[in-house]
């Protein structure tokens, strides 16, 4: 909670709004308050009108798409605004905090300048005035120039730094509203916890009003005044937080907390099982750039003397901050990189071979990504892009065969055999993950590796995809390191944990010892930093137990 009392008085209103294109209703009937140093939580599944609800605040509607209904900002009404005026209104009056801020920063402007830019265009400041509001704003949101330099570049900075350049332009000229829309979905626990904390202490000291949009319930369960549930383009249900969460009367709002709670079933893990995957003693160096021309080269050590062994069967789980060398420690299992010292071995056979990727051990292996639209080629029919791993296998199998397989896995994934002839682009994001899994399943590998990929599923398709995982693990003696930021899900799904900082395992041990009682520091600060839900009973959720 923001710790500060709200005022009386609403600031922002949309009473009856609706959106609609081409005869399609987007957004029906939304009513909605926020008050100053508030905070509104914006909650629902993909899809549901949140961001789309944000635009239309922002005067950001896409098309042809137009709202009416009632939204004023301060007594002033939006709707009836020009584009001209609510250029002035955008970064003046309210400040917008995208998802990934990556692709809301320009690659080849410094970030003094990008955050400056705003201060130019929506005020009477001069750019020396302006750099200097630019270099106070960074401070505020943990950036002091004396670290991070108005010259730097996005690609300089980690998630979490690039995501404090966008809050701070966004509030660089102190409006009234701040958006944010779902700020913390890419970033590990402790950057989230802190650019949580930091939109807190805005909203408390600055005395704007935060819209927060999100998916995570558990993000928002000490951090919002009020939530508002959102369903197919509708407010369902709408309080204080407390008050929701311990009534949740809408069936909707039952089902979203039951989903953010949810506990996978997994198999008993098989006995005296032989050893899979064995990393021993792997280290990988980085070459930094040259600092003096003609200087010795410095390295940087992304993993550092690394040692584990999975057996077959096992399900563990693979935890750290952003740039603590998971990727890296991946990259190199699947053969994708090679290491400066140590030895991976997959059924006691090398990935490497003479300092090239052994092509007998990566077939063996399969990988589902986050982002399962980007990594199909979207020029494809769903068919053709689950049997590419095929092309791993010394004997193609035929016709016949390639279409019964294809049946098959896409079955296992709870798809038809039909959407084999369909293109990826017509499918949820729980599709096609489920289609990732299929490509992934369909050579039968030994191991498959899941990289983050459920953390940018909304709450009831990730229920769905970590239940399939059980099922298939029950089903096919599913082997797979599963690398994720969100603890919740690691608990869930793995019965095996490691803890990794600064390229090293500082932790390594059952998942419920681990999570229970941590031996390390670190792994202490992750589960403290990891937002958590109230304790919610059956009898909350008016479901059996």
């Amino acid at each position: 909670m923001t710790g500060s009392a709200p005022s009386a008085t609403p600031m922002l209103i949309l009473d009856g709004v609706n959106v609609a294109i081409f005869g399609k209703t987007i957004l029906k009937d939304v009513s909605l308050t926020l008050r100053r140093k508030e905070i509104l939580a914006l909650t629902g599944e993909s899809g549901s009108g949140k961001s789309m609800t944000a635009l239309a605040v922002m005067g950001l509607l896409p098309g042809r798409m137009r709202a009416t209904g009632t939204l004023r900002l301060d007594g002033a009404d939006l709707l009836s605004r020009t584009e001209a005026q609510m250029c002035r209104i955008r970064g003046n009056e309210i400040g917008m905090v995208f998802q990934e801020p990556m692709t809301a920063l320009n690659p080849v402007q410094t970030i003094g300048d990008q955050v400056a830019e705003t201060i130019l265009i929506h005020s009477a400041a001069d750019r020396r005035a302006a750099r200097t509001r630019a270099a106070e704003v960074l401070a505020r949101v943990g950036l002091p120039q004396d670290r991070f330099p108005l010259g730097r570049y996005p690609h300089e900075l980690s998630g979490g730094q690039r995501q404090r350049v966008v809050i701070a332009m966004a509030i660089a000229l102190r409006p009234k509203l701040l958006i944010a829309d779902e700020p913390t979905t890419a970033l590990d626990v402790t950057t989230q916890a802190q650019i949580l904390d930091l939109l807190k202490s805005l909203v408390r000291e600055e005395g704007m009003a935060l819209l927060m949009i999100t998916h995570d319930l558990a993000v928002v369960s000490d951090m919002a005044d009020r939530i508002a549930v959102m369903q197919h383009g509708k407010v369902v249900e709408t309080g204080p937080t407390c008050q929701l969460f311990a009534r949740m009367e809408h069936p909707y709002t039952r089902q979203l907390f039951a989903a953010s709670g949810h506990r996978v079933s997994l198999p008993p893990q098989p006995s005296a099982a032989r050893p899979l995957l064995e990393v021993h003693s792997v280290s990988r160096d980085y070459p930094l750039p040259r600092r003096i021309p003609f200087a010795p080269r410095k390295t940087f050590r992304a993993v550092d003397n690394v040692s584990f062994t999975m057996r077959q069967g096992d399900r563990v789980g693979l935890v750290g901050e952003s740039g603590c060398g998971k990727s890296t420690l991946t990259r190199a299992i699947l053969g994708l990189e090679p290491v400066q010292e140590g030895q991976i071995a997959l059924d006691g056979a090398p990935v490497f071979s003479h300092g090239r990727p052994n092509p007998e051990v990566r077939r063996k292996m399969q990988v589902v990504f986050q982002d399962p639209y980007g990594s199909f080629n979207p020029r494809h029919k769903v068919g053709k892009l689950i049997s590419e791993p095929f092309h791993l296998l010394p004997t193609k199998p035929d016709t016949s065969e390639r279409r019964d397989r294809i049946a098959q896995a896409l079955s296992a994934v709870g798809l038809s055999p039909d959407d084999a002839d369909k293109y990826i682009h017509a499918f949820s994001g729980g599709q096609r993950q489920r289609i990732a899994i299929a490509r992934a399943l369909i050579i039968r590998p030994e191991l498959i590796i899941f990289d983050e990929a459920v953390s940018a599923l909304d709450v009831r398709v990730r229920a769905q995809i970590l239940d399939l995982m059980a099922d298939l693990s029950r089903q096919y003696r599913l082997s797979y390191l599963f690398i994720s930021h969100d603890l919740s899900v690691v608990r869930t799904i793995t019965d095996r944990v490691l803890v990794m900082q600064n390229g090293e395992i500082v932790e390594d041990g059952p998942t419920g010892q681990v999570y229970t009682n941590p031996q390390h520091p670190y792994t202490r600060q992750l589960l403290d930093a990891a937002p958590r839900l109230p304790d919610i009973t059956p009898e909350m959720l008016h479901v059996p137990a």
